[in-house]
């Protein structure tokens, strides 16, 4: 119970280590990282402290928590190599976008599987964490929101919407970043400069999301309390409605959500 491998020691892999070796959930000592690549391991291994190791198979030896941290073609490869290993006593937790419970249960039968979908906040700790499983997990579900809160906030979810959390919560980071950058170039525009322009948007972004956050306000609560009558951030906020603003940032995450469940 108290040991946990993880397969795949890239970016999220190494933001999700991080997270755990920084909590009291496992020790670095129970913890092991399993890559192909030794810059990988070496890295995780002198700064965070924890096991590594290049075979699968002798690293979910008697482990109770697997995660599984690959890219979607590298998937089938890694299920094939532990089909006869892994044990009905173990839990797979899949970040691999796009192969469902029942997919990875072709391969691995009556094994526990829980999909997670985390983004790439989670390597400073603000990931946004979706986690969907069937009935047969719901007494492990809860430790794995605690392996998850320790890089940000968790939601469980049904199944059928993992595709959307990805589009939502994942592909959304870069949806906020687009607009970030237009807001820096018109900063720039007016008379900033870039850093100067860049510092300003940032800040003023945290500040838009913690108050929405913390207040647990809808947006437009937020925006009517800087939107004064006949002033210069409403003339803003309608020229932006007028060109379309929500109307294809909605058609934006429409489009990828349609993208999504072509992929395979």
């Amino acid at each position: 119970m108290n040991k946990i491998t993880i397969i795949g020691g890239g970016n999220l892999g190494k933001s999700i280590i991080s997270g755990l070796v920084g909590s009291d959930l496992f020790e670095a000592k129970n913890i092991t990282v399993v890559d192909k690549s030794r810059y990988n391991l070496k890295e995780v291994e002198d700064k965070l402290g924890v096991s590594t190791s290049q075979n699968i198979a002798a690293s979910i030896e008697n482990v109770k928590w697997v995660i599984l941290c690959v890219q979607p073609r590298q998937l089938d490869a890694v299920l094939e190599e532990i089909k006869t290993i892994v044990t009905t006593d173990q839990i797979l937790i899949s970040t691999v976008t796009g192969t469902s419970i029942a997919e990875i249960n072709e391969t691995v039968p009556n094994t526990k599987v829980v999909r997670v979908m985390p983004n790439t906040g989670a390597a400073k700790k603000l990931s946004m964490t979706c986690i969907a499983a069937n009935d047969d997990v719901k007494e492990e579900i809860e430790l794995v929101k605690k392996v998850f809160d320790t890089i940000g906030e968790t939601l469980v979810i049904e199944e059928r919407l993992m595709q959307a959390a990805t589009v939502l919560g994942a592909s959304g980071i870069a949806f906020f970043l687009r607009f970030l950058r237009a807001m820096i170039q018109g900063g720039i525009q007016m008379g900033f400069h870039p850093h100067e322009a860049q510092i300003i948007a940032v800040q003023t972004a945290m500040g838009a999301a913690t108050l929405v956050a913390e207040n647990g306000t809808h947006p437009e609560r937020e925006i009517d309390k800087v939107t004064t009558p006949q002033g210069c951030t409403i003339e803003g906020l309608n020229e932006m409605e007028h060109q379309g603003l929500s109307s294809s940032v909605i058609k934006g995450v429409m489009a990828s959500y349609e993208k999504i469940n072509t992929i395979k």
